[in-house]
């Protein structure tokens, strides 16, 4: 049954949200959660204010507000973009002025800064309504307070930090991300030598910071002090000495005139006087045989 002192079904502000047009004043910081005089400071406050922007040529902005047991919420009326959601369990004060009708207040601790503000309406027919209206949905959500044995605020407000702590993990999470990203990158780069680099691997070498011998290692005779290569070995192997056919090779650097017998030294002679005496005739050239029987 509907109770006499109350203007709203409980399920209408249970389950929905009952609907007010008014003009949005704006909001102040008060010093305390509530009290009258609290209350008529912010208003004389922010009326001042309002008369500067009106001799300015700004109106007042229109609002709706939507009132429920979970709080009361501040939109634009026609985009319906929320301006301010005040939940009810930060709401700690709520009042009509008795010497303007119009105008309607109520105290709203802030979520993030956790400053006391006081919001200021003005509505030409509905101030008293709307204040009659909070407190409905004030006792309403005692009531259900009380039914839950004081779980079902504190569930709610647990709720609450648990979704902006997600939220906070997601950003951290994204940064994280972003600069494992960065590392791999860098990482990435500092391992891919530069494009038309050759990659050499350095020799090794002993204690003595030398090129260790190698039995494989062709080697190489080194260069005199004067320039010249060393001479070659005066002492051969006996096997290098002989030719194919086992006899001593022949040097004509090392022969003397006298080692041949008279016959044949004689017959040599006349080879190479006849040679000479060929190459002054008009410039033929005899081919010498020394197998011809002149000879």
């Amino acid at each position: 049954p509907l109770d006499k002192s109350w203007m709203h079904t409980p399920d209408a502000l249970a389950k929905h949200y009952i609907p007010y047009n008014a003009k949005f004043l704006g909001n102040t910081e008060v010093e305390a959660p509530k009290g009258t005089e609290v209350v008529k400071d912010a208003v004389r406050k922010l009326k001042f204010q309002r008369h500067i922007k009106k001799s300015e040529g700004q109106k007042i902005p229109k609002v709706e507000l939507q009132i429920s047991i979970y709080g009361v919420k501040i939109l634009d009326p026609k985009t319906k973009d929320v301006q301010h959601n005040c939940q009810l369990h930060r709401i700690s004060f709520c009042a009509d002025d008795k010497t303007d009708k119009r105008i309607f207040t109520f105290i709203c601790k802030d979520s993030e800064s956790n400053k006391h503000l006081c919001f200021v309406f003005d509505s030409e027919k509905c101030a008293e309504e709307i204040t009659l209206t909070i407190g409905q949905a004030f006792d309403l959500a005692y009531k259900k307070f009380l039914e839950s044995g004081g779980k079902d605020v504190e569930t709610r407000k647990q709720i609450g930090s648990l979704q902006k702590r997600i939220q906070e993990l997601e950003t951290e999470n994204s940064e994280l991300k972003r600069q494992l990203q960065v590392l791999e990158e860098q990482m990435m780069m500092s391992h891919v030598p530069p494009v038309g680099s050759i990659s050499l691997k350095p020799q090794s070498t002993d204690v003595f910071d030398m090129v260790p011998f190698s039995p494989a290692t062709p080697l190489v005779p080194l260069q005199a002090n004067n320039g010249c290569p060393p001479p070659p070995p005066t002492t051969l192997p006996p096997d290098i000495r002989k030719d194919v056919f086992g006899a001593d090779p022949f040097d004509p650097f090392t022969c003397g005139a006298a080692e041949f017998p008279p016959d044949i030294q004689s017959k040599l002679d006349e080879m190479q006087e006849g040679f000479k005496m060929g190459l002054t005739l008009e410039g033929t050239v005899f081919s010498l045989d020394p197998l011809d029987s002149r000879c």
